[in-house]
């Protein structure tokens, strides 16, 4: 049976996506080093990566035969990922194979709407696009609009959800089975273990993205600093 999904977003089902991303200031951030870790995850099997900003998406584009799924964070309040059309063009051009965007429905700093920002993207390319969603509401309005690939990154990050310790299995639950087979339902966000990663699995989510756990060392040595000295 053929997928309604465009062959691209088809071949993540039941996958592994890696999110390689350093914050400003610590020792990996740099777009030479994002690439040498992307290769490395793709190495170990993941079927796509998640790389942030310009130049990390291009030196990331260059380094593995995986999609990227390409984002531009500008800011720390408000709609930051890839916030603006004038963003999300730039992530394509950057070479981006997937260009992932904050899809709740908070204002966005062009003044646009998520709709009138997909329909302008639509019109200029027909890249697959990844909606990252903070609700049951913003998930479901980014598939109506023909968002191929729904993300819960963004629950537990705006008011719209309490943060939850691992990944938000609730929503996955209450996505999972309620959205049109034109969107892959992707579990995003705080998934730190294989035994988190196998339950957003069987909540529901039909992929899998983690990032911390596997890419951030920094992150990874606080967690075992504090179980070591803690015991």
């Amino acid at each position: 049976m053929t997928s309604p999904l465009p062959p691209l977003v088809a071949a993540l089902e039941g996958t592994l996506i890696v999110s390689c991303q350093a914050y400003p200031g610590e020792p990996m951030r740099d777009p030479r080093t994002m690439a040498q870790v992307a290769a490395a995850v793709a190495e170990g099997g993941a079927s796509a990566v998640r790389a942030q900003g310009l130049e990390d998406i291009r030196q990331v584009r260059a380094a593995v035969d995986v999609p990227v799924i390409g984002i531009w964070k500008d800011g720390e309040e408000g709609v930051f990922i890839t916030p603006t059309l004038d963003h999300a063009l730039a992530v394509i051009d950057a070479g981006a194979d997937i260009l992932a965007l904050d899809a709740t429905d908070r204002p966005r700093p062009d003044g646009r709407s998520l709709a009138e920002t997909v329909e302008a993207l639509r019109a200029r390319s027909d890249i697959p696009l990844m909606a990252d969603c903070d609700s049951a509401d913003s998930a479901r309005r980014a598939a109506e609009l023909g968002i191929e690939i729904i993300g819960t990154t963004l629950a537990g990050y705006t008011p719209a959800r309490e943060k939850t310790t691992g990944p938000d299995l609730a929503l996955l639950g209450e996505l999972a089975g309620t959205l049109p087979e034109t969107s892959l339902l992707v579990a995003e966000g705080r998934v730190h273990t294989l035994e988190q990663a196998t339950a957003a699995r069987s909540a529901g989510a039909r992929a899998v993205v983690v990032g911390t756990a596997i890419t951030h060392p920094t992150s990874i040595t606080r967690w075992f600093r504090e179980a070591v000295t803690g015991a």
